[in-house]
Order: structure tokens, then C-alpha cells, then sequence
């Protein structure tokens, strides 16, 4: 049974050598990041990234989760419209570009900060699914979807998981503005919410 995984390990190191036109030499196949993609392939693990830092928000982010109900809410437009209406909600109660950010730390800790206001918490990434799960002491809960570069963050939550945040780590409460996301919302079934942030 080893010198199966062991056979399939180095099969599967060949085709990324034959693949990976960046792998120059023996020293650049087997580097750290080649060796985990192997690994990965072989136990069907999806790689790992790196949230670490301080991230500014930007904007809100909206994504579908398919393209068939981005089709049915009517495309790329709709998009823009709900991110416009989410923009100008999360704004009434101080969530705004320059006010709100999230530091995540090597040691699973994080802070997010609104204007004066700084809620600290632990997070953990499961690379599986691709969400992070948020725990603000014990007082909150949430998971959110994460698409990450090394430049940009998008957390995106459920719409119910995005209205309890807001309440929660707005500035200002705002009854108003949080009906106007909920009913957003219901408009767009299949919907995830949340923020476009960046280092």
C-alpha cells in the first residue's frame, strides 16, 4: 500500500514537472509550495490562503451562487444595481470607505474596525469549503465565503449572517438601512453579500 502512494506521489510530481513550466530544476520541482500541490492532489485537499494582515474595505461585494440565477435576476446588471443599493446602506451606518477594515493574525485573532469602534474575535479557514468562520467572542458567529488574492479580500455572507453583522459592528444603528438590505435580499434569491477589501 506505501509503494502505491509512494508510486502515485512521484507520478503525480512528474505531470506537475511536465505541467509547470516554471519548475527549471530538481531544487524548483520540490520547493515547499510544489511539494503541498502534490500532496493536495493526492488527498484531494484545496489549497490554503493567506488572509494575514491588515485588509481596508473598498466596497460592497454581491456575487450569485451560480451563474443561472445571475442569469435570472438579469445578469451583470442586476449585480451592479444590488452592490449600488448596498453601497449606499452599508454608508448610513459607517460602513464606508477609509472607516471600516479587518487585521487578521498569524495566531487565528482578528479586530475589525469601524470608524472608533473595534470588535476582536478568532477565525479559523476551511480551505474545503473556502469560508471563514468568524467568532466575535461569544456573542456572534458567522461563516462567510472568501475570495482571496494577495491584494484583495471579498467576505460574503448569507444576507440574514450580513444583516446580524451589520447591526453588530456598525458605527450607528440604522433600522432603516438594514430593511433595505433584507428586502434587497428577498428580490434576489441566491444572493451572497458582503465587502471588497484590500492591503
Amino acid at each position: 500500500m506505501k509503494k502505491f502512494f509512494l508510486s502515485l506521489a512521484f507520478m503525480a510530481t512528474f505531470m506537475l514537472m511536465a505541467t509547470d513550466s516554471q519548475a527549471q530544476s530538481w531544487s524548483d520541482l520540490f520547493n515547499k509550495d510544489n511539494i503541498s500541490k502534490v500532496v493536495n492532489a493526492i488527498t484531494g485537499n484545496t489549497k490554503s490562503i493567506d488572509m494575514t494582515g491588515t485588509w481596508n474595505y473598498q466596497g460592497s461585494a454581491v456575487e450569485f451562487e451560480s451563474d443561472n440565477l445571475l442569469m435570472k435576476a438579469g445578469g451583470a446588471a442586476a449585480a451592479t444595481m444590488a452592490e449600488s443599493k448596498l453601497n449606499e446602506q452599508l454608508s448610513k451606518i459607517g460602513i464606508r470607505d477609509g472607516q471600516m477594515s479587518f487585521t487578521f493574525n498569524a495566531d487565528s485573532t482578528f479586530t475589525s474596525t469601524v470608524g472608533k469602534k473595534k470588535l476582536s474575535g478568532t477565525y479559523s479557514y476551511n480551505a474545503s469549503t473556502k469560508q471563514v468562520n468568524l467568532k466575535y467572542l461569544k456573542l456572534l458567529n458567522l461563516h462567510a465565503k472568501v475570495n482571496c488574492t494577495s491584494s484583495s479580500l471579498e467576505l460574503l455572507f448569507n444576507s440574514d449572517k450580513l444583516l446580524k453583522l451589520m447591526s453588530f459592528i456598525g458605527s450607528k444603528s440604522n433600522s432603516t438601512a438594514l430593511k433595505t438590505v433584507s428586502s434587497l435580499a428577498d428580490n434576489y434569491d441566491g444572493m451572497m453579500l458582503g465587502f471588497q477589501l484590500t492591503k
